[in-house]
């Protein structure tokens, strides 16, 4: 072979080898090819698991969800739907003879069950309208759904010979939440006679509120006693202005016979959420907060004695939240989840001694906990990996990994590796920072770093795998993200949490600052191509660490971000967070000190390359922030780039839209810091 043919073979082996490996990495393509499951379930008999698994079709831009079932051990993993669109709510009938659901008929959901081999589909419902979410009494003789229920007169209503003029008109506040102007609706908790869906009450007739709470509530927040005779459920009842204000949720007890209402949460002042009974109904377990207006307060476990009528707070004791509460059979137990130390783990509350044990451990995240037979059955993701079932043996007190659903497209994939560092903060405190390494990782070799600032703010830094702010993706880029737990979030201790309001600009930016440093110390960091990213809290953070970072950083990406905390006041929906984590309005007098820390205040010190992000329907932070900030930016002569969303919310999920995201995003920090 001629000298001139092998460097031709070399050249071709290095344009194949480059191509392989670049291949063979997460890419923001790849990210849309994943199977996502959720809404695990376990059957009456403790035998089979059901779960939906999501994917995603990028050229028609829109996903689909089918129902799978699996046997405890891991076998007989079957797909029994294979239907578009999707079905949603799947549960198992009490009797575990059928799987009910929802599916859309003339645009309206609609209640239908099959067998557990997904034969014999049949529609049980037809209400007018459809319904929202649905669960079954145990002895199956009545079920119950929501619905929403127009209560409030829009424009027609008021001006009848106008029928196609298209104007909101408002007298009070919360006319629109979250990604949606009102439709002038209440979701109410109804019941009906089962099968047959006849003498159907609703249960809040006339009331102007919610059940379950908008925007984010779901069936976890209503429940049927064990005995079929009760109801709990979660409402704030507060509508407009006092609803904007307050975070003031309540646990409601409907007696079906006497049709009866009690609330039995009504010292709290805060949040009261989830109601769960024991398995004999003599126990009721939720989730409650302390503070009015404060949406991150410890979520503390309270259970209610309805023998006793005692309600006791089992959280005085444990310094963190709990959540995803689940009796074990005999009472004794209450088994729940909490964030700590930058993961969350399934911890066990043994009632009568009121001692709380954490059960797991490791560098992951559990979610959606059943339990049976000595064992607990849950999803499980990290940093590293998508989600897939998990049993947890207490007996054995192993961790086994029960599903594989994106072996096939992972299989050949280099995976990030993940590192846990302790550094020491301004104020002489431990912060945990997740450095996550990229692919194939050379110590040898110097990279370029991207500090990521978490949202919330009181959001966990923990083993999440994210489709929006993916690690994996970020990393195989050829970026170490550094990741820190600032003061603000949970998994470290309330105080650790509360130190954040009122102190935007405060400890919690010197809290980034130095794990930037201290990773950019790193002999395989380029400490001249370092970029900082976030959303929303994360967002400002960038926002405003443009104004004082002295020169760090070579490149900012903030998404949908608060810039101008006036404007972004008198425009967000729920105003009970900015009362709280900003001290008030700004019209006071005093004005609260926090708006001096308002990025808006520091942008003479703008002088950074910056890509500004937002979506058109998001209510919380309105897409204007994100033009000032871009305006500013391109009037101060920085090079800068918006992307806006028109359809998209405070969060990025067409599929084809986060593509685009994903791919300018890259691109942005690749222009600047490669």
């Amino acid at each position: 072979m001629t000298k001139k043919s092998l460097l031709l073979v070399l050249v071709i082996t290095m344009i194949i080898s480059k191509s392989q490996s670049q291949s063979n990495i997460y890419t923001p393509e790849l990210l849309w090819k994943l199977g996502r499951i959720s809404e695990l379930q376990l059957s009456p008999d403790g035998k089979t698991l059901l779960f939906g698994i999501t994917y995603y079709d990028v050229e028609k831009n829109k996903g689909s969800r089918n129902i799978w079932t699996m046997s405890v051990d891991g076998s007989s993993l079957k797909k029994i739907t294979d239907t578009e669109p999707s079905e949603q709510n799947a549960v198992w009938r009490p009797d575990g003879k059928k799987i009910g659901f929802l599916f859309p008929v003339d645009d309206n959901m609609q209640l239908f069950e099959m067998n557990p081999d997904g034969t014999d589909r049949q529609q049980i419902s037809h209400i007018k309208g459809g319904i929202e979410g649905f669960k079954y009494a145990n002895d199956m003789s009545k079920i119950l759904f929501t619905q929403s229920v127009k209560l409030d007169k829009n424009a027609q209503d008021i001006h009848q010979d106008m029928p196609k003029a298209n104007v909101l008109i408002a007298d009070d506040l919360m006319y629109r939440h979250w990604n949606a102007w009102t439709n002038y609706s209440y979701s109410h908790v109804f019941i009906a006679d089962y099968p047959n869906m006849k003498n159907i009450v609703d249960i809040m007739e006339n009331e102007r509120f919610a059940s379950p709470i908008p925007n984010f509530g779901g069936m976890e927040e209503i429940n049927f006693s064990p005995d079929g005779r009760k109801i709990a459920y979660t409402c704030k009842k507060k509508v407009g202005k006092e609803f904007s204000l307050s975070t003031n949720s309540d646990i409601y007890i409907y007696d079906i016979e006497n049709k009866t209402t009690t609330n039995i949460s009504a010292p709290n002042a805060g949040y009261d959420i989830d109601p769960v009974f024991s398995p004999n109904g003599t126990l009721l377990s939720w989730v409650s907060m302390q503070t009015d207006g404060f949406e991150s307060d410890k979520s503390r476990i309270f259970i209610h004695d309805f023998n006793t009528h005692q309600t006791t707070n089992f959280s005085a004791d444990f310094d963190a939240s709990a959540s995803n509460f689940v009796f074990s059979k005999d009472e004794k137990i209450l088994y729940f989840l909490s964030v700590t130390k930058g993961t969350t783990q399934i911890f066990a509350l043994n009632i009568a001694k009121k001692q709380i044990n954490m059960l797991t451990q490791g560098q992951h995240n559990y979610h959606n906990i059943c339990v049976a037979n000595n064992c607990i059955y849950a999803l499980r993701e990290s940093m590293q990996y998508p989600a897939d079932v998990f049993v947890v043996d207490l007996k054995k007190k192993t961790q086994t990994q029960l599903t594989c659903i994106n072996k096939d497209l992972l299989q050949n994939i280099a995976s990030i590796d993940v590192k846990e560092r302790w550094i020491t903060t301004t104020d002489g405190k431990q912060m945990l920072v997740w450095v996550i390494l990229p692919p194939n990782f050379d110590s040898t070799k110097k990279y370029p770093a991207v500090l990521y600032c978490q949202g919330g703010p009181q959001s966990a830094v923990s083993q999440f795998f994210s489709y929006r702010w993916n690690f994996q993706v970020m990393a195989s880029r050829g970026y170490v993200v550094v990741a820190p737990n600032r003061r603000g979030v949970p998994g470290f201790g309330q105080e650790w949490v509360n130190q954040i309001s009122l102190d935007y600009g405060g400890q919690n930016m010197n809290d980034y600052l130095s794990a930037i440093d201290n990773i950019a110390q790193e002999p395989y960091i380029d400490a001249d191509k370092l970029g900082c990213v976030g959303a929303s809290y994360g967002g400002f953070s960038v926002y405003w660490l443009a104004g004082h970072h002295q020169k760090r950083f070579k490149a900012f990406i903030a998404h949908c971000a608060m810039f101008n905390f006036k404007s972004w006041y008198a425009t967000t929906d729920e105003l009970f967070f900015a009362n709280h984590d900003l001290g008030g309005a700004f019209w006071e007098n005093p004005q609260p000190q926090s708006y001096d820390f308002s990025p808006n205040n520091f942008v003479e010190k703008w002088d950074t390359p910056i890509m500004v992000i937002h979506g058109g329907n998001d209510f919380r932070i309105p897409y204007t922030e994100g033009l000032q900030a871009f305006n500013i930016a391109q009037m101060k002569g920085i090079p800068s780039r918006l992307l806006y969303f028109p359809e998209e919310t405070h969060f990025v999920v067409k599929p084809q839209n986060s593509i685009v995201w994903h791919r300018e995003f890259l691109n942005w920090l690749d222009k600047f810091l490669k």
